[in-house]
């Protein structure tokens, strides 16, 4: 580029970066579990506004020619496995088939989830089935029974549980399926404007085969059906016919928008939008060409400042001025499934997009749109996306018609955050038809990108052209990935069936076995009683054995468990789901279990992983402090101040109540001087969050005029800098709301309305601000946005004065370190105190700083600018670079503090779950000390913790090990794989005398393969682990460390995007969905509104659950087992011929209906204790943790119990039938084979049933009933079947047996003696070695428990006896090999003692220079009580007060202090930047000059446990000299 060409070339003024819709670095496309992950805090990106290409661009030169800008970059763009789409243009040869036909074949944008049609569903729904193991081996068993040879008695009986399971499963499948269907036809059918009567050339005409006719005829038919019955009901249809709908003009079948236009149209109308366009009837080609305009300077061009008007950059246009149209396009009606690629789109306010859409142009001048995209990542912020600058004259169907271009795509992949693709056209010169059109380009992003599934929002209409369809599109390509999580019961259980395979297997065998060996035998009976056998030979009889015997003992292997186990899961989701205790009104949002088939894995978990903000905190930002120009404003009681006070011992409930009224009063007085000073009509004063009478005052100018035109210029810097929509509602007074891509930036805009700085909108490219009263206008020049890798975001301005300023935001790290050097060490030292006070206070925390450009540097700038912004290959890295750049040498406003609060109930919950033994890791993104302050207030750390804090400055391996293994000799470990072994057995939750803190970087260390194992171990004996500044996939890497090292079940719970990672990563993951939007509970396995329904979750249905499922299966086992063996012992007296003691139907029946409901409803409704006493003993929990409900042990013993049993039920019989004499009335032998099995089923069935009675706690009129009435089914089947005489052998068995006494008796006496073992060890177990539940249940029954019938908070309280017993456990809980003199191990936040204010760490003078608050009050003399001189400050002196008394802790002595860490980074980029050498002098201490010359409340404003208590002693500093005191401001 010429210079003299540079030097003319003037961008656009209206420039944004829309950092917050990109990626920093690009993950593969074929990663689509990593595109999920990492999805929200790596994102950077530009504004498509930015992105005209470097490949063919026409610059104006100083002769007025135009100049043919060719670049390599874009015409070398690889577009291999990429696909282009040609808009008004033939086809070129190599992109047509031999037929003359498109070679590329879209996928169709009609989407299909379900599996099933209504053909496909009986051969396809089979085939899924048959792919089950189970069915397999029953399938297998009928098949085996239809030869005779094998002697089942009825095969076609024998079908009757395989035919029943199969029915219930596809009924089930059915009715998922038809939802499905029925979302699938409401998607595909949803209204879209289309553009028709235009060839798309990119598709060839829709061949349908003769198949898809065949479905669609009969589609129509049950569809037109269907129609016609419902208008019989519903009687004469509206007046207006579906066909009138149709045919109306796409003006009049539009969605109406805020600002529609609703003139007037007739037949000749084109126009859907109210955009200028020619009156009806006259024609599209007698108005000027469009692209002529694009060579005229804009009017939001010349604002430069005045006397600044400068030609604008010239973009090119699309359309052919010259081109004769035949003007019968039009935008009509149409259904999504029709969409196909290359289809020009028209969509209006809150529509759906339906494909994955290139913006050509808005209803907004500046060609900006917003998107909400929470169907695809669940973020609920509004989203910018702006169209191409070389189509934004492209606004109606004829201009659709007059464009010629093409795109060069990429091919589709699943990145939501990624899209590079070029637009290249010819361009016509307006002005000479004659002049030879050249080719231009511009490159495409994800910022141009409309994708499928989002909303457009506070957008009127937007036009674009469809590149990816259906399943090419990026939501349809993101979809299913969850992955698929099984649970523990149900991996062990396997093991479980393959033992039962095996005993089966010996059974056969020795069937096999002494069968063979009996037919061999020619001296026994059969030789002269039978007559040959069916193998001829003895071996293959022996074979013929082995399979009848698995025919035989078939119901050994409980097939049917597995549909038993998916019914009572599936029961279990609906109860959760039912569950109104977990219903959160707010959101209309239950408890929803995603996936049904891990429920019992919530009853054992062991870790918890938890999201701060949003899932601990409401993620609902309140302004409330601020620091301007050294002056700290704002009022506020946070629950992290009322944490530190109550660590000192006082009394927060006092303390709170006076502080809330003081802040009433202070609120009232706020507002009445700001109405006397301004009349705020957008003030409405429920909606005020900074409550800061003082600020007032200085805005009005009490303090003097700097501090008036300081406090005024850092409102206005906070209505600048920002991206939000604001939204105007009408009304007396008028309400101005803003919508925002963070909760926090909305926060910042609404408390500079709420003082008088209102953002009042946009126009085009400016800003507009009622500042006092007054109506200013801003024209922003860029906006570089703020993104987790940038951490700050900055708006160029130009000044109603002409001037350039630049204002960036962002964290106090990053702005400090851009600082101008050497200048406002008092204000940035005062200011850095000021901002560790509000984080320490649990507030989020932000720097505001500026710069004041020149205009020459600004156009140097903004020409590499636009150069980066242009590049087609390695766009964000050139934007980050650039940008960076600019982004030094700023001068400090102030900072701002604002409070998300916690949530209801989130203290409680996590002491409840702590006295579960379960053990609460928090991972979250921010700084370190506003986590621990949430920490306390949370209660999730206490004072009897040693904080300890890794945190490695160099980034050396060495280092982190060298800390990690001082901190492991604490507690006596040294990090070996034998300790890690021992620690995978136990489950004792750590005394609470250690947590530790980690940040990001430190964590990557840590994570590392070589300390992976010792920093586990660690963690493992620390109460509470935090680890901040986290990134998504820091937090799975940290619960896959857990769970595969600890071998133990984890949760982890979120709400945001960025949680995603580690809600997938765990066994179990819970989503909420909050203000973040619904990503996290959309990719979970059960969803709930609030973090204190996770309490509920866990200790109660998850407690059940597992209790549930794992007495079930155990009793599932058993029964089947007595069957079993019940028919193994009678093939002793048969030579095991495999000859039926049972009717056969009995075999059939028994797993179907004589004793599956009463161990079904066992497992559904069982309750050992109700779900009050479960919330207030939690400790109950803990069986869960230790796995000890279901274990092999005890699987055997049910087994052994089982087999005890059946020998019981058959040997009692033949026993007593074998010498006895017991005959009917008419003399018949009720010894007879099938009559004893009557008995011995009779009494397998009665035990059984009973059993699962005697193991289940709770015994209501329910499951009394069921277990009766699936008791009374054996006599009822045995008395209906057997008086039909095609029951053979078996009929009047029923009545002749009933009849007998001798039934009656063996019956009693063996259903006793099956039970009474088990009854006897229940009982001595019960008595002497009771379990936890056993005790708590006694108690229930003395009435201990009466109590929670009265309370109605959603955690009872525990009971007396508890309280007492956790008041005294504090005691017992000491440091690990502590002393009382070992620092490294003391307490960090100790209650107010004198040991604790005046240990003396000799650490802390480690010579690093940071700011050390031990030496603060010595060096200033400052009153120890901050007795008041000026005004009071109740608010910043509860925190001072605190704050000072616990300053010589470990935790300020260990560079804990963010003031350190921000006097260490200052100008730090700006020296680099510069080129400067590093300063070596010694370092400015921090201060509070500025604050105390207004100190803040009375000795008797002061709180009561202050007044008559002197402060404690500070111990000296030896200093080599005394620090240089700070120049003035």
């Amino acid at each position: 580029m010429a210079p003299e060409e540079e030097t003319l070339e003037v961008s656009h003024p209206t420039k944004r970066i829309r950092w917050a819709t990109h990626r920093a670095t690009g993950a593969k496309a074929d990663n689509k579990r990593l595109s999920l992950k990492e999805r929200l805090h790596r994102r950077v990106g530009s504004n498509s506004e930015k992105r005209n290409s470097l490949g063919k661009e026409t610059m104006p030169s100083e002769n007025g020619e135009t100049v043919d800008m060719a670049s390599s970059e874009a015409d070398s763009d690889d577009q291999d496995g990429g696909r282009t789409i040609y808009f008004n243009i033939p086809l070129p040869p190599h992109e047509k088939d031999e037929e003359g036909h498109p070679l590329h074949h879209y996928a169709r944008n009609k989407i299909r989830t379900a599996k099933y049609t209504a053909l496909s569903f009986i051969p396809k729904n089979l085939w899924l089935q048959f792919h089950n193991v189970a069915n397999m081996y029953f399938l297998f068993i009928i098949i085996l029974g239809i030869f005779p040879i094998f002697g089942a008695d009825n095969p076609a009986l024998n079908a009757a549980p395989l035919i029943v399971i199969l029915s219930i499963t596809a009924i089930k499948d059915a009715y998922e399926d038809s939802r499905r269907t029925m979302l699938d036809n409401e998607l595909n059918n949803a209204p879209i404007h289309r553009l028709v009567n235009f060839n798309n050339v990119n598709t060839a005409g829709d061949t349908v085969s003769a198949w898809r006719r065949f479905k669609k005829a009969c589609t129509r038919l049950i569809v037109s059906i269907w129609r016609w019955m419902k208008s019989r009901k519903s009687g004469k249809g509206k007046g207006t016919s579906q066909q009138d709908q149709e045919s109306r003009r796409s003006i009049d079948t539009r969605r109406a928008s805020i600002a529609s236009y609703t003139g007037p149209h007739d037949q000749e109308d084109i126009l859907m939008t109210p955009v200028p366009s020619p009156l009806p009837g006259q024609s599209p080609s007698h108005s000027p060409p469009p692209g002529r305009a694009r060579t005229d300077v804009k009017e939001g061009d010349k604002i430069r400042g005045p006397g600044h008007s400068q030609p604008a950059k010239f973009w090119g246009s699309v359309i052919d001025p010259y081109k004769t149209i035949p003007d019968k396009a039009r935008f009509v009606k149409d259904h999504w499934k029709n969409v196909q690629v290359g289809d020009f789109v028209r969509l209006y306010n809150n529509e759906e997009i339906p494909a994955d859409v290139v913006v050509i142009s808005t209803s907004s001048d500046d060609g900006a749109c917003y998107v909400e995209t929470k169907n695809l990542d669940g973020e609920t912020n509004l989203k910018v996306r702006n169209a191409l600058h070389c189509t934004r004259d492209v606004k109606h169907a004829r201009h659709c018609e007059r464009s010629e271009f093409w795109i060069e795509s990429e091919a589709p992949h699943s990145n939501l955050y990624s899209y590079s693709g070029v637009i290249r056209w010819r361009q016509h010169d307006a002005k000479d038809p004659n002049a030879a059109p050249y080719e231009m380009a511009e490159p495409i992003s994800i910022n141009n990108l409309l994708l499928r599934g989002c909303q457009l929002r506070n957008t009127e209409w937007v036009l674009g052209v469809v590149v990816f369809t259906g399943e090419d599109s990026k939501i349809v390509l993101n979809a299913g990935i969850t992955p698929s999580k099984r649970a523990l019961i149900s991996k062990e259980l396997n093991w479980n069936v393959i033992y039962n395979f095996i005993i089966l297997f010996g059974m056969c065998l020795v069937s096999g076995i002494v069968l063979g060996v009996f037919w061999a035998k020619p001296d026994t009976s059969h030789a002269l009683f039978e007559f040959g056998s069916f193998g001829h030979n003895p071996a293959t009889d022996g074979v013929i054995a082995f399979w009848a015997g698995v025919i035989l003992f078939q119901n050994l292997v409980p097939i049917s468990l597995y549909i038993t186990l998916e019914l009572i899961r599936t029961l279990q989701a609906i109860f959760i789901y039912s569950d109104v205790e977990m219903y959160y009104a707010e959101i209309d949002y239950p408890c929803t279990p995603k996936s049904w088939n891990i429920s019992d894995d919530v009853g054992q978990i062991e870790y918890i992983f938890s999201d701060k903000t949003g899932t601990l905190t409401q993620n609902v930002m309140e302004f409330k402090k601020c620091t301007i120009n050294g002056v700290p404003y704002g009022e506020a009681y946070t629950e992290a101040q009322a944490g530190m006070q109550r660590r000192q011992g006082v009394d927060t409930e006092v303390e709170g109540a006076r502080a809330r009224e003081q802040i009433a009063r202070d609120r009232v007085r706020m507002i009445e001087r700001a109405r006397k000073m301004h009349d705020n009509p957008y003030l409405w004063d429920d909606d005020l969050t900074f409550v800061a009478p003082d600020f007032i005052e200085d805005l009005a100018g009490d303090s003097g005029p700097e501090q008036k035109r300081a406090n005024e210029h850092f409102m206005l810097v906070l209505a600048l800098t920002h991206t939000v929509v604001s939204e105007k509602t009408p009304g007396d007074p008028p309400k101005i709301e803003f919508k925002a891509q963070s909760p926090d930036e909305a926060a910042l805009v609404a408390t500079a309305r709420d003082v008088g700085i209102t953002f009042i909108g946009r126009d085009d490219d400016k800003l507009i601000i009622n500042a006092l009263g007054e109506e200013r206008r801003y024209t922003v020049l860029n906006t570089l946005e703020f993104n987790s890798t940038r951490k700050r975001m900055s708006a160029i301005i130009r000044m109603p004065d002409g001037k350039i300023m630049l204002f960036c935001k962002g964290a106090d790290s990053m702005i400090y370190s851009r600082l101008v050097p050497d200048q406002q060490r008092e204000l940035r030292a005062t200011t850095g105190e000021h901002l560790e006070m509000f984080a320490r206070e649990g507030l989020r925390t932000l720097c505001i700083a500026q710069k004041e450009l020149p205009e020459e540097v600004y156009q140097e700038w903004n020409n590499d600018y636009d150069l980066a912004a242009n590049a087609v290959s390695g766009r964000e890295e050139k934007l980050e670079e650039v940008s960076s750049r600019i982004e030094t040498d700023l001068w400090l406003l102030g900072g701002t503090a604002i409070e998300d609060k916690l949530q209801d109930g989130v203290p409680d919950s996590i002491s409840l779950l702590g006295k579960a033994g379960i053990k609460l890791w928090v991972l979250t993104g921010d700084k370190v000390e506003t986590a621990i302050n949430i920490g306390f207030s949370c209660n999730l750390l206490s004072n009897d913790m040693d904080l300890m804090v890794l945190k490695v400055t160099d980034q050396n391996l060495a280092t982190a090990e060298a800390w990690i293994d001082e901190k492991l000799a604490i507690f006596g470990m040294t990090g070996s794989q034998e300790e890690l072994d021992a620690a995978q057995t136990d489950h004792v939750p750590p005394p609470p005398t250690h947590a530790i803190v980690v940040d990001g970087d430190s964590l990557k260390l840590a994570l590392d393969e070589s300390l992976k194992r010792k920093f586990l171990l660690l963690c493992k004996q620390c109460r509470a682990v935090l680890c901040c500044r986290v990134s998504p996939s820091q937090k799975a890497a940290v619960v896959n460390m857990v769970k595969t090292g600890l071998d133990c079940l984890t949760l982890a719970i979120g709400d945001g995007a960025n949680d995603v990672a580690m809600i997938q990563e765990a066994h179990v993951g819970v989503g909420i969905a909050g203000v973040e939007g619904r990503a996290a509970a959309m990719s979970s396995d059960y969803a709930i509104g609030q973090f204190r329904f996770l309490t509920r979750l866990v200790l109660v249905h998850g407690r059940w659950s597992y209790r549930r499922l794992a007495e079930c299966i155990a009793n599932f086992f058993y029964k089947n087992v007595v069957w079993a063996f019940a028919l193994f012992w009678y093939q002793i007296f048969t030579n095991f011929d495999s000859q039926y003691i049972f009717d056969y139907s009995y075999i059939v029946w028994f797993n179907l209906a004589f004793t599956s409901l009463p161990v079904i409803l066992q497992g559904v409704l069982d309750q050992d204790v109700d779900d009050r006493v479960s919330l207030a003993v939690p400790q109950l929990y803990v069986r869960g943790i230790e796995r000890k409900e279901w274990s092999q042990v005890k699987f055997w013993l049910y087994m052994l119990d089982g087999i005890y049993q059946s020998a019981v039920a058959f040997f009692f019989v033949y026993f007593v039938l074998y010498d006895g004499t017991f005959v009917t009335e008419n003399g018949l032998d009720i010894a007879e084979l099938k009559r004893m099995g009557i008995i011995v089923a009779t009494i397998a069935v009665c035990a059984a049933n009973f059993y699962v009675l005697f193991n289940t706690y709770r015994w209501d009129w329910l499951i009394c009933v069921v277990v009766v009435i699936s008791t009374l089914f054996i006599w009822f089947w045995t008395g209906l079947y057997t008086t039909f005489s095609s029951s053979a052998q078996f009929y009047k068995g029923g009545a002749e047996v009933y009849g007998a006494l001798v039934f009656w008796a063996i019956l009693l006496l063996a259903v006793v003696a099956c039970l009474l073992p088990r009854f006897c060890i229940k009982s001595i177990q019960k008595i002497y070695f009771p379990l936890d539940v056993d005790i708590i249940r006694e108690q229930i029954k003395q009435g201990k428990f009466d109590y929670l019938k009265a309370t109605k908070g959603y955690l009872p309280p525990p009971p007396e006896q508890a309280i007492t017993k956790a008041s005294s456990d504090a005691s017992k809980y000491k440091a690990a090999n502590a002393h009382d003199g070992d620092e490294d191990v003391r307490p960090i936040y100790p209650p107010s003692v004198a040991p604790t204010a005046t240990t003396h760490n000799p650490r802390s003078q480690n010579g690093s220079g940071s700011t050390d608050y031990t030496f603060r009050q010595s060096v200033e003399g400052i009153p120890q009580h901050r007795i008041s001189m000026d005004r009071p400050r109740p608010s910043y002196d509860r925190a001072r007060m605190s704050m000072d008394r616990v300053r010589p802790s470990f935790e300020a002595s260990n560079d804990f202090t963010s003031a350190a860490m921000l006097t260490r980074m200052e100008s730090a980029q700006s020296r680099n930047s510069l080129s400067a050498a590093p300063q070596t002098g010694p370092q400015i201490s921090s201060r509070l000059r500025n604050v105390f010359r207004r100190p803040t409340v009375t000795r008797e404003e002061a709180p009561e446990h202050l007044r008559d208590h002197e402060q404690p002693p500070v111990p000296a500093i030896n200093h080599p000299e005394e620090p240089p005191r700070s120049p003035p401001r």
